[in-house]
Order: C-alpha cells, then structure tokens, then sequence
C-alpha cells in the first residue's frame, strides 16, 4: 500500500510539472561548472530542488577544472552554458568567439591566496609554486593581476602550476606540491585551520564582479527560449538559496562533501548575502578586467563592456515582474 501510494505521488508530481504541463519533452541543456565551490553552489541548488525540470530543462551538470577550460568547451560546442571569468570571456571574444556574459550574481569574489608559514610578504613569493585551477581561469586571473599590482612578475618570479579544484589545490600545499594556493571560501578558511596563512584577500585587492553567467551568441540564436529559462531556474535557485537556510546548508554539506558544521554554517552567510537577486551584468565594473586583458591586447580599450554583455534576458526577467515574485513567497 506504501509503495503504491509513493507511486501515485510519484506519477501525480510528474503530470503535475510545468513541462508536462505544457506537453513539452524537457530540453537538454550541459551546464559547466568550473570548480566544486560554494560561489558555484546554485546550480547545485536549482539541481536539487528540481527547478531546471520545472522550467522545461534536463540539465547536465559537468564539472570541469576551471573557467578556462570552461570556455573551450563551450566553445567547441560541449557546453551550453556555464560560469566563466570576465577577463577570459573578454580574450576570448577578441579572438574571434562568441561568448558573452548574461550575469554578474555576485559583486565581488570571495577568495584568497593562502601560504606557507615561511611565506610572509609578497616579495617571498620569488622562485615559489602557486597553485591554480587553470590557465585563463579566475583563479590564474587573480594572482597574476595581484601579483603585478605588488610589483611582481607572474611570469618570471614565480611559477603557476594547473592543478584543479579548491580539495586539490589544498591538498597540493599539505603535500608541499605547492607552496601557495589561490582559494575561494571554504576553501582558504580550511587552509588557515590547517595552520596555512592568508597572504591576501582577493576582494580587497581587486574590484571584480564575480560568478558570471556566460553562454555564446549562437546558443542564443539557436535557441533564445532555452536560455530564458536556465536564467529562471538560476535566479530562482538565488533566491530559495537565500531564503531557505536548511535548504542551502544541506546542499552545501552534500556538494562540497564538507562535514564540519561551522564552515556550513559560515559559507550560507556569506553566501547568501551576496548573491544579486537581480544579477544584470556589471559593466562598471568590468574596468579591471579590461585593464588586465590590455596587458596583451591593447585593441580591447576599442571596446565598450557593453560589447562583450547581453543584459536582455536580466532584464526581461526583472521587468516582467518574475524576480520580484520569487521574493513574494
């Protein structure tokens, strides 16, 4: 009788779906993730509570080491859309593809560059190994662009090794495999529990709107509809994020596999405050990323952040009265 019943409920919430509803087959969409961090944790969220499904979405989640190999792959069509770092999107874009940014849903990044212990100014940084995720990723964007504003030479003075995630970057500085590594947040408080000091907060260094969502001009012309509706689960995702705390803690607990309740607890409150409800592309705040891609393409300062941005589907989502109703509930 139980399972009868868990079926009937099973097959009543199906029917029940938005997309059956509809009498529409869900869509396929491959959403990137570029690392298993917190600042990624809403496409976990919307992937949890089944909100890709309610608007018409089978989303694929793949993860991949970092916004650079991010973009290749969207690029060369394996991916739909993910989140990718302004500056790589920017390069990218005056090579000749087409990506573009439809989001900044955070106002500025939350990471770090934690050391070992020996490692007490910038200048020790001289002849040591920095750990990031990938060439052309955000993390490879912060240290190089922090290094030179302290008057370093990222390319002469010390050398940056690909090694993956926030775990293996870490796990790389325990190893001595490395002798610094570039951390979002939980991953550089863990490092400072494990007696790894910060050497700098990226957020007071740098003006950088963060955690982009990025897809190509083609995916958009191909199928608009598609992307409108990824833009819904995502911004729906921010704000059960920030609305549900048990909802958010347990995801963060289950994606990042983490187990120590105060960092759960700490990353939902940084988190969850940070998140833009109505995410529009910051193109004021695109300077820096500007700056930093002219150090090998000047020809970018004959752009406009406008150029590399499509605030339409922000937009239409805000005027249309759909952001505001997610916080109505």
């Amino acid at each position: 009788m139980i399972r009868f019943a868990a079926l009937f409920i099973g097959l009543f919430a199906a029917f029940s779906s938005p997309a059956f509803a509809q009498g529409k087959a869900l869509k396929k969409i491959r959403v990137g993730v570029p690392s298993i961090t917190v600042a990624n944790i809403i496409i976990f969220v919307a992937k949890e509570a089944k909100l890709f499904e309610k608007y018409g979405l089978d989303a694929e989640v793949i993860v991949v080491q970092g916004s650079g190999i991010a973009s290749k792959a969207m690029i060369g069509g394996s991916l739909d859309i993910a989140p990718v770092a302004t500056p790589t999107v920017i390069g990218a874009a005056l090579s000749g593809s087409d990506l573009m940014i439809l989001a900044h849903t955070m106002p500025s990044v939350v990471h770090a560059l934690v050391v070992k212990p020996e490692i007490k100014r910038p200048e020790d940084l001289k002849g040591k190994k920095i750990g990031v995720s990938s060439f052309g990723s955000l993390t490879d964007f912060l240290v190089r662009h922090i290094m030179k504003k302290k008057g370093l030479n990222p390319d002469r003075d010390a050398t940056l090794i690909q090694i993956g995630g926030d775990n293996e970057r870490l796990a790389a500085l325990v190893q001595g495999t490395a002798d610094a590594a570039a951390l979002s947040y939980p991953g550089y408080a863990r490092a400072q529990k494990l007696g790894f000091p910060m050497l700098w907060d990226s957020s007071k260094e740098v003006h950088y709107p963060w955690m982009e969502i990025v897809t190509r001009r083609a995916t958009v012309q191909r199928d608009r509809e598609m992307v409108l509706s990824y833009m819904r689960a995502h911004l729906e995702g921010i704000a059960l994020f920030k609305r549900d705390r048990g909802f958010g803690r347990k995801v963060i607990r289950q994606t990042l596999k983490l187990d120590d309740n105060e960092l759960v607890r700490e990353s939902y409150q940084l988190f969850s405050k940070s998140f833009i409800p109505a995410p529009y592309p910051n193109v004021k705040g695109m300077k820096t990323s500007f700056e930093y891609v002219a150090m090998n393409r000047a020809d970018v300062w004959n752009h406009k952040p406008e150029d590399f941005v499509d605030a339409s589907f922000v937009e239409e989502l805000d005027k249309s009265g759909f952001i505001r109703k997610l916080y109505e509930k």
